[in-house]
């Protein structure tokens, strides 16, 4: 009897607390309910609201999010976020006077809304990207606040995420390089001692070390004196070939397409079997250093049928002999010449001729952004030079799947093409993004090394420069 009545008090005394439980729970909710709405707080119910609804419209019909955030953008006038750049007004003899464009009293820059000074033509333009850029950056000033610009000048350098060098590298060593009669040093040379005193006496380089400056050098001979000097600096070049990875490097530099020479196939209606010609190549074939491989699949290569593989240039017309040989052409070989780039690479894709490349070392521009390897086909040289092998995996290429990849250069072809003024995913504004990609990291480096700058100015001996780039820095 004892137990059984411990046992039912138990019971009674556990369903109580139960019920105090809930009842304290209930009333807890309530309390909270009623002081939510008394704060005029937003409440936790939904209510169907205009951008909801066109929210799940967007997504509902395929758009999805992303369509409609950019709607969203457009419709509100939200401006996409600008790269900044400061561009110090060089003398003119680092740049449009080297196109022998003449100022006019104290002007530096030409006045773009009347004159436009011409670059020359021939291979001169394919490493011309620094006169795409500046003049980008010219007309940024007259082109009001329109959603399509990527990059911006400022003249106000704290302001800036970047620093520009407006220095036309690459057509001062093509004009300049070679000694006049008399001279002793070449005029090339000269201007980039000259650019080197010129940058390290001005108050941006000194608070950085140059890491925020922009230096092009795009032709693989271009700034040979300067560089080791600058080398803190973000290059843009056409490849790593010439350079020691303690000056130049994919994490901090950037690789920039040339500027094909041949003609762009504009309305290309061809198909596999309009082709003609399964493999192309015409260009230099004794080449030194990797190029020597040139000479080693033109033997291997040269009585293959529905193969082009011979000697060209663009003498006695051979842009138009390339242009006509590679829009006839299926696949068209870019091989590693002096240095792991070349602009036959370029002058593929706007000829819709899927490039065949042979190049170990080759850096590719923003390839962060793209998937060459949906529109090109990469062959390692120990297997290129192999016997039938190239020619075997051509040829196991299905017409279906090189229709594909036709298809695909198509849409590629407009991230290679300069363009003035810029327009929008051209190759202009996608260098523009691709030095807004390393800006993060510019930054991050930067203040991490001013950690210690009141501390390391602390000196009996002598003061050290108010920022300086160690060895490692990247």
């Amino acid at each position: 009897m004892v137990d059984r009545s411990s046992s039912s008090m138990g019971f009674y005394c556990w369903n109580s607390l139960f019920y105090w439980l809930c009842l304290t729970s209930i009333l807890f909710l309530l309390s909270s309910f009623f002081v939510l709405r008394s704060t005029g707080r937003p409440q936790f119910v939904f209510r169907p609201s205009s951008d909801a609804n066109i929210v799940s419209d967007n997504i509902n019909s395929g758009g999805g999010a992303a369509v409609f955030c950019e709607k969203v953008i457009a419709e509100r006038g939200v401006r996409k976020e600008v790269l900044k750049v400061f561009m110090y007004d060089l003398p003119p003899e680092f740049h449009f006077g080297l196109l022998d464009w003449k100022p006019e009293g104290s002007n530096v820059w030409p006045d773009i809304r009347t004159t436009v000074p011409n670059y020359p033509g021939g291979l001169n333009l394919q490493h011309s990207i620094e006169y795409w850029l500046t003049l980008d950056l010219l007309f940024s000033e007259y082109s009001g606040s329109s959603n399509s610009r990527v990059a911006v000048r400022v003249r106000n350098s704290s302001e800036a995420d970047v620093i520009f060098v407006p220095f036309f590298s690459s057509l001062s060593y093509n004009r300049f390089s070679r000694l006049r009669k008399q001279e002793r040093t070449s005029l090339d040379k000269l201007t980039q001692d000259k650019l080197v005193q010129y940058l390290e006496a001005q108050e941006e380089w000194k608070r950085s070390g140059g890491v925020d400056h922009i230096i092009m050098a795009h032709h693989p001979n271009s700034l040979l004196y300067a560089r080791n000097q600058l080398w803190p600096a973000m290059y843009i070049l056409s490849d790593l070939g010439r350079y020691p990875p303690n000056i130049a490097n994919v994490q901090k530099d950037i690789i920039a397409p040339y500027r094909h020479v041949i003609k762009s196939y504009v309305n290309d209606t061809s198909t596999y079997d309009s082709r003609p010609i399964l493999l192309f190549f015409q260009g230099a074939i004794y080449r030194k250093d990797g190029g020597v491989i040139r000479q080693e699949l033109f033997y291997l290569l040269k009585d293959e049928r529905d193969v082009h593989f011979t000697f060209g240039s663009i003498q006695r017309g051979g842009v138009n002999n390339a242009t006509q040989g590679m829009h006839s052409s299926k696949f068209c070989l870019n091989i590693a010449g002096d240095t792991p780039s070349s602009n036959r690479l370029f002058d593929a894709i706007a000829s819709h001729c899927v490039p065949v490349i042979i190049s170990d070392e080759i850096e590719l521009p923003y390839e962060d952004i793209i998937d060459y390897s949906e529109f090109c086909i990469f062959v390692r040289t120990s297997d290129a030079t192999k016997e039938k092998f190239l020619m075997n995996l051509i040829r196991g290429i299905s017409k279906e799947e090189w229709t594909r990849m036709w298809r695909k250069l198509q849409e590629v072809e407009k991230y290679f093409e300069f363009r003035y003024p810029s327009r929008d995913d051209d190759a202009v504004q996608m260098i523009w993004k691709s030095i807004a990609h390393k800006v993060p990291a510019v930054k991050l480096k930067l203040n991490r090394n001013r950690r210690h700058v009141r501390t390391s100015n602390v000196s009996v001996d002598s003061e050290p420069p108010a920022f300086m780039v160690p060895h490692n820095f990247w």
